[in-house]
């Protein structure tokens, strides 16, 4: 009898947790379906031949991504999803996610990219519009080697890129960074002749350098603020740039994906063209400036380039830029802008004279709509730089 008991109690717990089961079994499709609804702002689609979940791995076979707009899907292949849970609102968390090596040749071109993975992934159980609840997130995304051959010789590769997104407190918004690593580029590759003999004679065979950016995005204003994307090239230079603007809102991205599907939907597409063009100017016009600047550090450019320039000319790199110091003037003469000329010319003279940083900055004292701009454009151009609070300056200290 004992035995009996024994052998139906281990029947049941067997029973049971068959029946149990499934329930704790991840749904690979309705993952799916709530990534899309949360790429849905973004007006892209993931599709997937087959779903196949074992465990917390949940896979996407022959994947594609189809961007609204785009006449095709990218295909992405095979999408490995690691560490994925349920987060207990119907929504999931994925430690990582895992994308095929790229290795795509056309014509004489082969391009490679390896180790591409996003971490920290979280996709809502709901969208909720307005918040970042209607996003799909991710913590970092970073790529290995990328590599670009061309009739068999290496032209460009960079060791990696890397990009983190912080959320900020109460979920007001987001904080973000990238950097691509070690870039290097072959330009004795260029085919040109008259581009390979002007490389050459500055002495330019190859570039190396790196590029870096951070900013920030508040959720309620919309302000979008590229706080650094810098492009830094040993022996060449620094060129920096920066821009904050307000009503980049949740629902200004909104407003241009259904601008977009609205135009791919008319199948007359002249017509398409232009109401498509008329949606967006009267979408930009939610938009405000508040603030731009650009810049460039030089480390050494400059003198090659004005010794190269004045040996086309039969003069030395000095005489160039003595030239160029009459010629600017004149040129910018033709802007009627009297403030900015002067600023100009005293900046460009002041560079000329020894090559460090020059930089264009706008910063009005107060944010200026967009409608603003435009109208100062199209009615008194010459007022822009009023309007925008533009100056020149050069050889600042960085």
């Amino acid at each position: 009898m004992m035995r009996n008991s024994h052998f139906r109690t281990l029947l049941a717990g067997a029973a049971l947790a068959s029946l149990a089961s499934p329930a704790f079994a991840l749904d690979g499709a309705d993952l799916l379906a709530k990534l899309n609804a949360t790429y849905a702002t973004s007006g892209v689609t993931v599709s997937s031949s087959n779903v196949a979940v074992d465990g917390s791995t949940v896979t996407l076979e022959g994947a594609e991504l189809k961007a609204t707009g785009a006449e095709a899907p990218i295909k992405l292949g095979t999408i490995t999803m690691e560490g994925v849970e349920e987060d207990g609102d119907g929504g999931y968390k994925i430690e990582t996610v895992g994308f095929a090596d790229v290795n795509a040749t056309e014509a004489e071109s082969t391009v490679s990219v390896k180790d591409i993975a996003i971490s920290g992934v979280t996709i809502p159980g709901t969208v909720k519009p307005g918040t970042l609840e209607s996003l799909l997130m991710y913590e970092s995304a970073s790529t290995g080697p990328i590599n670009v051959s061309a009739k068999g010789k290496e032209v460009f590769s960079m060791s990696g890129m890397e990009a983190n997104i912080t959320r900020m407190d109460g979920d007001a918004g987001l904080e973000f960074d990238a950097t691509l690593s070690d870039l290097k580029a072959d330009l004795t590759s260029v085919e040109d002749p008259k581009a390979k003999d002007t490389l050459a004679k500055l002495g330019m065979t190859s570039l190396d350098g790196k590029v870096s950016m951070s900013g920030s995005w508040e959720l309620a204003s919309g302000k979008l603020a590229v706080d650094e994307y810098t492009f830094d090239f040993k022996d060449v230079g620094s060129l920096s740039l920066s821009l904050e603007f307000s009503g980049y809102t949740l629902d200004f991205l909104k407003g241009i994906q259904d601008a977009i599907k609205a135009s791919e939907a008319n199948p007359n597409k002249e017509e398409a063209n232009a109401a498509l063009g008329m949606s967006m100017m009267g979408l930009v016009q939610q938009l405000t400036f508040n603030s731009a600047s650009i810049s460039f550090e030089d480390a050494s450019i400059t003198k090659k380039l004005l010794d190269y320039a004045g040996s086309e000319q039969g003069v030395t790199g000095e005489q160039m830029a003595q030239s160029l110091k009459g010629l600017i003037p004149v040129m910018i003469a033709q802007l009627n802008m009297p403030d900015l000329q002067n600023q100009i010319s005293a900046a460009a003279n002041t560079f000329l004279d020894d090559p460090k940083n020059l930089t264009i900055s706008a910063e009005p004292k107060e944010p200026v709509p967009f409608p603003m701009i435009m109208g100062a454009a199209m009615g008194a151009p010459q007022t822009i730089p009023q309007v925008l609070g533009v100056t020149v300056t050069a050889n600042d200290e960085m």
